[in-house]
Parts: structure tokens; sequence; C-alpha cells
């Protein structure tokens, strides 16, 4: 054999026994994991709050898992297109597509290309593989042939579909229909199937919920590539679109029972989104207080039932009105954050969430009246000016009111702020989530924090997933703040500042207290008087002495 000949056959047969050792390596890697865990239902996410406490027990507590036979032959289709077009044609792993991306990724020499088939997503979900490196693909693609090997192509993409991530808190198709479209996955029709699969590789950004224009965007892709594999033509894609698409009401789709808890799942299915975390049974850790939340419920629906009686108004115990629909009884929201870090500590969006689920702590933008005085003071001392406690419109005159309104919004307050003296008479706005943050602003030295309600988030084995690290910044100087938490009153060990409109329809009460800085608001949906200004003062000042106890 010439010597060219014989290099070339021994390169040749070194390579093919490396090639070898490293499919029996990994092949080997991949029989440690357990292919039973594929069809299980994925396990449920935990809450516990700051102490460690369990706060509520799951979420998908009544996840449903679909069988093949609840699905949809269009959904099907519509998985093939958007996901991959040779689903039932490849062994698992689609060797040209993995080749194109591979020269595409060196080309790029960055990992920008995957070429992942419906198989080799599952075994990425299941057993949560998400870093990008060679030896994560090679395993990913040994896990995938053993699924291939152990199931048919209709049970794994039955587990696919049952295991992914919809947005909106909703693990698996079964799931997603019910929450999005109030029917079983069986029940979908083409324009609900399509838009669905369409939502696979943004679930939140393009969650029908959140971003309905987003969702038909992904559903028109799908229907193309269903036109591009020749399924359908342009008019089925037109009838399809022109399908109705109704989306469950808001207070229907909600399992939870509490406003924080829904904040909290709302920030953490962003939190999920942006950090790609797909993983099964996570250990949510927020930031809430458990006994001071209760204690700020217990207290604050005390106060509200004294005022209430002997009035004639309807409340919570008294009657039941239908969800969404605004109830006539006086309402009430109250944040408290952790001065330091924006920890949200408690947070009641109203008297009841069961009868109205309409969050007031982000969504009420109520007159603050008296209560301005504080960012008045604030916004003077800022610019080297002289407060003139009890007197605001002398004090806010010494700077104008376009500067007290930027100085105020750069506390956290949002708004909308009237450009004339009035300012200084109160004409300012803001919800109680946006005063909670000033009144952090003024109590943490001038500092804004950020607030939030995750701080941590692991799996089931424990290993940290995401954590979050406080945001803060220097909004005004430590003088300025100085000088407007003067205007408070010590009671025991907090400083406490109440305040009302002039027409007695909000009534508000700031405390800085060993708790955090707690906001309150109580006042009509349907902005109406409440009381005498004495009587609210009254209510306001017993909230104090109760929470200071």
């Amino acid at each position: 054999m010439h010597t060219p000949l014989r290099w070339a056959f021994r390169l040749t047969l070194i390579a093919t026994l490396i090639v070898a050792a490293v499919a029996f390596f990994y092949l080997m890697q991949a029989a440690k994991y357990d292919l039973d865990e594929v069809a299980q239902l994925p396990a449920r996410t935990t809450f516990l709050d700051r102490d460690g406490v369990q706060v509520e027990v799951s979420w998908g507590s009544a996840r449903h898992l679909a069988r093949r036979a609840d699905l949809p032959d269009f959904l099907v289709s519509c998985l093939e297109a958007r996901e991959d077009a040779r689903f039932f044609e490849h062994s698992g792993v689609d060797f040209r597509g993995l080749a194109r991306a591979t020269l595409r990724n060196i080309k790029d020499r960055d990992f920008t290309q995957g070429a992942s088939t419906l198989t080799m997503q599952l075994a990425r979900n299941t057993y949560e593989m998400r870093a990008k490196s060679i030896h994560r693909k090679l395993l990913e693609i040994a896990l995938t042939l053993r699924i291939e090997h152990r199931y048919s192509k209709d049970e794994i993409l039955t587990h696919y579909l049952n295991r992914i991530y919809f947005g909106s808190g909703c693990h698996g198709i079964e799931e997603a229909a019910r929450t999005y479209f109030g029917k079983t996955v069986s029940e979908l029709h083409e324009g609900e199937c399509s838009m669905l699969i369409g939502i696979i590789r943004g679930p939140h950004i393009f969650s029908p919920i959140r971003n309905i224009d987003g969702a038909r965007d992904q559903q028109s892709e799908v229907l193309d590539r269903l036109i591009a594999m020749e399924r359908i033509d342009q008019a089925e894609k037109e009838r399809i679109q022109a399908l109705p698409i109704k989306l469950v009401p808001e207070e229907q789709r909600t399992n939870e029972r509490s406003y924080a808890i829904r904040a909290v799942r709302d920030e953490l299915s962003k939190i999920l989104e942006a950090a790609d975390i797909r993983a099964d049974g996570l250990i949510v850790h927020t930031t809430l207080d458990s006994g001071w939340q209760l204690r700020l419920e217990t207290e604050l629906s005390k106060v509200l039932l004294g005022l209430e009686k002997g009035r004639g108004w309807e409340h919570p115990t008294h009657a039941r009105h239908d969800p969404g629909t605004t109830p006539a009884y006086v309402q009430c929201s109250a944040v408290t954050l952790d001065s330091d870090t924006g920890e949200v500590l408690a947070m009641i969006g109203g008297r009841d969430f069961l009868d109205s689920r309409f969050d007031r702590s982000t969504g009420a933008r109520r007159d603050l009246g008296t209560l301005f005085e504080p960012w008045i003071a604030a916004a003077a001392a800022e610019r080297g000016k002289r407060v003139i406690p009890g007197n605001p419109l002398m004090t806010g005159r010494q700077i104008g009111p376009t500067e007290t309104a930027r100085i105020a919004k750069r506390c956290g307050l949002g708004g909308p702020f009237l450009d004339t003296e009035d300012l200084f008479r109160g004409s300012a706005a803001s919800t109680p989530m946006e005063t909670a943050v000033g009144l952090a602003t003024l109590a943490n030295g001038g500092k804004r924090p950020n607030p939030h309600f995750v701080t941590r988030i692991t799996d089931a084995a424990g290993e940290t997933l995401f954590t979050r690290k406080p945001e803060v910044s220097q909004a005004i100087t430590k003088h300025a703040a100085d000088q407007a938490k003067a205007l408070f009153r010590t009671i025991g060990g907090s400083r406490c500042y109440n305040g009302s409109t002039g027409s007695d329809r909000d009534a508000w009460m700031l405390r800085i207290g060993p708790s955090g800085s707690t906001v309150v608001w109580i006042g009509f949906d349907n902005p109406a008087p409440i009381t005498s200004d004495a009587k609210l003062e009254s209510v306001l000042v017993d909230l104090e002495n109760r929470l200071g106890k």
C-alpha cells in the first residue's frame, strides 16, 4: 500500500475510534438518567415567605395532563410546522439541520443556532439542560436517542406539550387551553390551536392575555409555515384567522386568593421568561412577611369596619358582588416596603380579593391632598431653600411647581402634578405603590429602591437559578430626606404622617417604622366623600396606634 493511502487509512481508523469512544462515553452518561421522568407530571412550584414559611401550596395545583387522543390533528400539524417539520421522519436528531447549525456556529464563533428537534427540546426541558456547550449538546443528543428508542412519536409530542411553558403561569397545553380559552385542548378550534403553538417561543412576550396583537402575529407565522409545507392554502389561512378568539375574563381565570400572591406570580412569570428558566419543582423565595401581612390586613379591616358602623354601607361581610364589578363599600390599599432594599413585605390591593380583583395598590391613581407636603419639603430642601412646617404653599413657592414635580417624580411618585400653585395645595396624584416607593426614598436617606417580590429561585435540588440584588439609586440628598421626615410625628417607635383631600374623598397614612415604609389609602372606588375630616383623622390615628402596638 502506498504511503499516502496508508496514512489516510490510519487517520480514518483513528478518527473512527475517537468518534466511537466519544459516542460510547455520552451514551453511558445518558444511561444515568431516568427516562420515566419524561412521562411524569412536572413538579409544582412552591412559594416561601422571607422566613422560609410556605405561603401557598403550589402553582398549578389543578394541572391536567393531555392525552394524545385529546390533541387535535391540526394542533399537531401546527407544532410540526413551527418547531420540527421532519419530526415524524428523523430518529430524534435532524442531522441535516444539525450540520447546517454547526457550520453557522463556527462561522459566528458562538452558539447562535441550535437545530433542536422536539425530542431534543423534550430532553432539555425534562432534565433542565440549559448550558450552551459542546458537552451539553452531545449529552442532549445521546438522551434524545434514548428517548426515541423508549417512546413512540405520538408519546414524545404529547409529553412535550404537557411539559412546556405557555406563559401566564400555564405549564402544559391542557392548562393553557383552559386558562386562555376556557376549553379543554380537545375543544380548541384551528385559530386557537395555531395561536397556542405560535406563542411557544415567547410565552411571556406573546401571551394572549398580555399581548393579543403579538399572539396573532405568531399565529400568522405558524399558518405561513403550514402554507409553505402545503398543508393549507392562503384562503384557509384567512378563514382560520377570522375564527373568533374569546379569552377567559381575568376574574374567571385566576386561582389566587390574595393580591400579593397574584403580584408574586406576575413577577415570577417575567423572571422565568427573561432568565429562560423552565425547570420543574421550583422553590420561589419571596419578600413577603406573612406575619406583618396578616397584621396589616387585620388592623386595617378593624378600623374600616368601625368607620362603616351605623352608616348603612355594605362591606364584604354583608354583600357579594359579581367579580369584575365595582363594589360600593369603602375600599383600601396598603403597601409596606423594606426601606433599604425595596422588598415588598406586604401588599393589600383592596378589601376583598374574591369580591373585587382590581388591584388598587398599582391601579388606583388617587389625589394625595395634604399628604404631598413631605415631598414639597424634600424638593425645597434639595434646592437649598427653607422648609416651613405646616405651610406647604410658602415652602413650594420658593422653587415653583415644575421643579417640585420633577423632584417628586425622582422620589417615585407618579403624578399627574398640576403645573400651578395648586400643586402646593395637594393637587398631585399617585398610586399606593408609587407612594410607598416615595416614602421609602425619604426613609432611606434619599436613596430610591426598586420594589420587587422575588429574591431567589431554586430548583428541587436546591440549586440557585436566579438571585435578585437590590437596586437602589440616589434620588435626593440625605439632608432633603431628613427635612421631609422632620414633618412626621413620632408614635412609639414609628414616624407617621396623615393626609387627606379637601373633599374628604381620599385618606392617606404614611408610616416609617420597624416593619418598613408603609402607605395606606382609604376611599371609594368611585370618588365620593367618606366622612368628615375630623373623623378621617381619628380613623388614621387609630390605625397608627394599632400598628404601633
